[in-house]
């Protein structure tokens, strides 16, 4: 009796385990590094946006049209990253309260936004997993500005 004659040639099979084993794990790999990457770009975009929103409010002549173009800055900044459809809450808080383009007044600007992570069908449940991302930013009114309200 020949040896091995009842055992299938084995030849080959190395590359199949092999590919397989590999595409197993770098399918998951390729995820974790497309959503990192996604979350840095909105986190990149939300500095980007509340530092510009800050700045946009503070050089404004009325709060009206401050928060206008609060507003306006966030949706430009976050455009440019890609995330132009992306809903946001912008708040603009004073110190003191009530006191915001008047000399010697800080400014604060919080953005809170989300990133909706890659590559997850709405088959898969309908809510895809997101990342909740915010920043914020103070500024100071000049003390020597002279006050928004007297020009």
């Amino acid at each position: 009796m020949r040896r091995g004659a009842g055992l299938r040639d084995q030849r080959g099979t190395a590359l199949v385990e092999f590919t397989w084993l590999g595409l197993l794990l770098l399918v998951p790999l390729v995820y974790v590094v497309l959503s990192v990457f996604e979350v840095q770009r909105g986190a990149y975009a939300v500095s980007a946006a509340s530092r510009a929103a800050a700045r946009a409010y503070s050089l404004a002549p009325t709060e009206a049209d401050g928060r206008a173009r609060a507003e306006a800055a966030v949706q430009v900044a976050l455009a440019d990253q890609g995330l132009d459809r992306q809903a946001f809450d912008l708040r603009i808080d004073c110190a003191p309260a009530g006191a915001c383009l008047q000399p010697g007044s800080t400014i604060t600007v919080r953005l809170d936004t989300r990133v909706d992570l890659p590559l997850l069908p709405d088959a898969l449940g309908g809510n895809k997993p997101t990342f909740r991302l915010d920043s914020t930013q103070q500024v100071p009114y000049g003390t020597y500005l002279e006050d928004a309200g007297a020009r």
